[in-house]
Order: structure tokens, then C-alpha cells, then sequence
């Protein structure tokens, strides 16, 4: 079971179930990897060298033909990722291109889209909108609030080559009612046409049972409901997906479709693919890439049907550090609501609060997580930010004061780490 460490919830059931989806950091090295490896061979990734695909069942080397024939033999080939990593998002284009080669009749889904930009997304393949007015109508910063750029070039080659575009997500406030009420709490008109998802596996409950035991969810470990609800929540987002997945494969049999998406919706099938095949779906390649500097102890046999491994490089194996105000958030009544402030950060110097709902920073207005990040990253080294917030009703500013080597994490609830 991977590491409790790798991931970091917030004081919202909601924004935890997002960082699990999403988030894959290392682990301390262990004593010995599973195959009996020294622990600084885990260190230094030498399970999965940078630029080679491997079989983590048997921790050979794959040719990367081999895994382009076994995927495109599968009805479903899902696509992972660290969402802030680019060199997974350029992973999944040449693993995109090369499945496209040998099977051009494709449909590809997005985690990033929920179903209510679905006609964006057939305007942009058609080729009616040009890239700004795309993410505009698509409400990017709103739905998601990465970095474009990173994911815009596997836009481009859905277009150039006329594939099909799916959106797999539903939206953010369906995942926090699930968490908050439960699922048979929310009326079946108002869950976007998702269905009833199978249970988790034991391993899958355990799993979320210590990731919620171990942070901040704003109920108490012993909380079994809470608990309860947590996995509800987190199960019903898996079937979202598996159900617009499943559902593209019913409209155009013979094509292969494609998810991309975070890899902890993938990893030992215990999210995604496991719904999937509780729809009927099982015929499902799961490929991921592998971060070298990873503890080659979570590359267990089932981890995936294939990884491959991306080095940490000065070129973009991650992302360079910014400034950082030191927040998570969530959405908010007004703006943007501070689910945790990071100790030691730019934010909590500034007297920022878990609670406050942020409405405005540089006199710019802040509707959505993806705003204020924005704003923060428009910031130079040093400068200071006056933040306008609303806090148990009464509106105040406070000013964030960057120092030159600022570097607190802040991120929209969504985001990992």
C-alpha cells in the first residue's frame, strides 16, 4: 500500500479527495526495495531508468512498441499523471502519438473537463474557437486552474488530427455534497446522471480510511460516518469517470479510448479501472509514468500494466519553484475560501486564516482557486500584495509580503503536494 505521506489533505473532505486523485511524492527510502534491492538503489530510481518503459510485475524493460501493441489491443489505455509535471504531460503526447499511429480511430477524455464544457470541447475539435477563447468558454481556471500550457499541446494534436474529446469529470461541488451528506443524501437529479458506484475493494477502503485517519478533514479519526462519507465521495468520482469512459466506448465501439487523468485514480486499479470493470469494461491498459527519483518500493507488481520512467531535470521533469503564498483553497461564497494556511508561510505571516474567503488581491477579484494563483505568480520577488478578505463577516486587508527566496506552497485545493 503506498505511503500515508504521499498525500495531504485539507480541512475539507472535498479538497482531500482531490489531493488523493492526484498526488505522487516519494516516500523515505526503505531498507529494501521488493526485490530484495538496496535501499539506495530505491533512491536513486534504478528500478525505472529515465526514458525506458518497465513492467512493474516483473521489473523488465519493455520495448516501446510492446506496450503501443498490448494498449492498443485493450478497449480502454489510461493515461496518468502529476498534474504540475510537465514532462508527464509530454509523456502522455508521445504515448497519445504513438497509440494514435497504430490505432487512429481514437476518443480521448480529460479528468480536467467536467461534462458541462462537453460542447466547448466538440467547437474546439471542429476548429470554431481559436486557444483563448477555448479556455475562456471552457471555464479552465474555474474547473481546473493548472497551467495551461502544460496540457495545451495535447488539445492541439486532438484537433490537428480531427479525435474526438471527452469530458470525464463531473463538478467539484457534486464530490463535496457526496463528502459532506453521502451519496444517497444527494437527489439522483442532481448527481449529473452518475450512477450508483460499486464498492470499494478492501483494499481501496483501507487505503482512504488511513489517508482520512492520518490529516485534517474537520472530523475526528473515530468519525466512522465521516469516514463513510469520505470514501462515498471519492468512489463517486472514480465512477464519473469510468461511466463517461465507459459510455464514449458505447458510442463508437470500435474506437479506443483514451482517459487522461491523475494517477492515483489508476494506480493498482483500485480507482478507475476498478469501476470500470464493475461496468462490464475490463479489457483496460493502465500506463503511468514513474518519477525516478520514486522509492522503487511502491513499484509494486500491480501498480500499472506498464510505467516509464521521467528523470527530475533543470528542463521541466518538474516545476521550478515560485513564489507561493503559503495557502490551499477551496471554492468559496464570494471568492475563495482558505481551507489551510502552510506554518511558516508568506500567509501566515500575513495573518491569513483557515476560514477567510479571499475576494480580491491586487484589486483583482478572486472567483475561483486558478484567480489568485494567477495574481501571486504575476508577483515579483519582494513585492507586496494587499489580499481583501472576508473573515466571520467582517471585510479586512491584509498584505502578503514576499521575500526574495518565498517558496511556501500555494495551491487550489485540488493541487498536490
Amino acid at each position: 500500500m503506498p505511503a500515508v505521506g504521499r498525500w495531504r489533505a485539507t480541512a475539507v473532505v472535498s479538497a482531500a479527495l482531490w489531493l488523493v486523485a492526484c498526488t505522487t511524492q516519494p516516500k523515505p527510502p526503505s531498507a529494501a526495495s521488493p526485490q530484495g534491492a538496496p535501499a539506495a538503489a530505491a533512491a536513486t530510481g534504478g528500478c525505472v531508468p529515465a526514458g525506458r518503459w518497465v513492467d512493474p510485475a516483473t521489473r523488465a524493460p519493455l520495448a516501446p512498441a510492446e506496450v503501443v501493441a498490448r494498449s492498443v489491443r485493450a478497449r480502454v489505455v489510461l493515461l496518468g499523471e502529476q498534474h504540475e509535471t510537465p514532462d508527464h504531460h509530454r509523456w502522455q503526447l508521445q504515448t497519445l502519438a504513438a497509440v494514435h499511429a497504430a490505432h487512429p480511430d481514437l476518443v480521448v477524455g480529460f479528468e480536467a473537463f467536467p461534462r458541462r464544457v462537453q460542447p466547448v470541447l466538440d467547437r474546439w475539435v471542429a476548429g470554431t474557437l481559436d486557444e483563448r477563447t477555448f479556455l475562456v468558454d471552457s471555464d479552465w481556471s474555474a474547473v481546473w486552474g493548472y497551467d495551461a500550457s502544460l496540457s495545451l499541446p495535447l488539445f492541439h494534436f486532438a484537433r490537428l488530427n480531427a479525435v474526438p474529446v471527452r469530458a470525464l469529470n463531473v463538478e467539484r461541488t457534486l464530490i463535496a455534497r457526496v463528502g459532506e451528506a453521502g451519496f444517497a443524501a444527494v437527489p439522483a437529479a442532481e448527481r449529473e446522471g452518475v450512477g450508483a458506484p460499486a464498492p470499494a475493494s478492501p483494499t481501496y477502503a483501507a487505503l482512504l480510511a488511513e489517508v482520512f485517519d492520518a490529516h485534517p478533514t474537520g472530523a475526528a479519526p473515530a468519525d466512522e460516518a465521516a469516514r463513510a462519507r469520505f470514501v462515498e465521495a471519492q468512489l463517486t468520482w472514480d465512477r464519473a469517470m469510468a461511466e463517461a469512459l465507459a459510455s464514449a466506448l458505447a458510442q463508437r465501439p470500435a474506437a479506443l479510448v483514451v482517459g487522461i487523468m491523475g494517477s492515483g485514480h489508476l494506480e493498482r486499479r483500485l480507482g478507475v479501472p476498478y469501476q470500470l470493470a464493475a461496468l462490464g469494461v475490463r479489457d483496460v491498459a493502465v500506463l503511468l509514468p514513474w518519477d525516478t527519483d520514486r522509492d522503487c518500493a511502491q513499484l509494486t507488481p500491480d501498480l500499472a500494466d506498464a510505467v516509464f520512467g521521467v528523470a527530475d531535470t533543470a528542463t521541466g521533469g518538474h516545476p521550478a519553484p515560485g513564489l507561493r503564498l503559503g495557502v490551499l483553497l477551496a471554492p468559496g461564497d464570494g471568492g475563495v475560501r482558505v481551507t489551510e494556511v502552510t506554518s511558516g508561510s508568506v500567509a501566515e505571516a500575513a495573518g491569513l486564516r483557515p476560514g477567510d474567503v479571499v475576494e480580491s488581491a491586487a484589486g483583482v477579484a478572486i472567483r475561483a482557486p486558478g484567480d489568485l494563483r494567477a495574481v501571486v505568480e504575476r508577483q515579483a520577488p519582494g513585492t507586496w500584495l494587499p489580499v481583501a478578505l472576508r473573515r466571520k463577516g467582517r471585510l479586512r486587508t491584509v498584505v502578503a509580503k514576499f521575500p526574495a527566496d518565498a517558496r511556501a506552497a500555494e495551491r487550489p485545493a485540488a493541487e498536490p503536494r
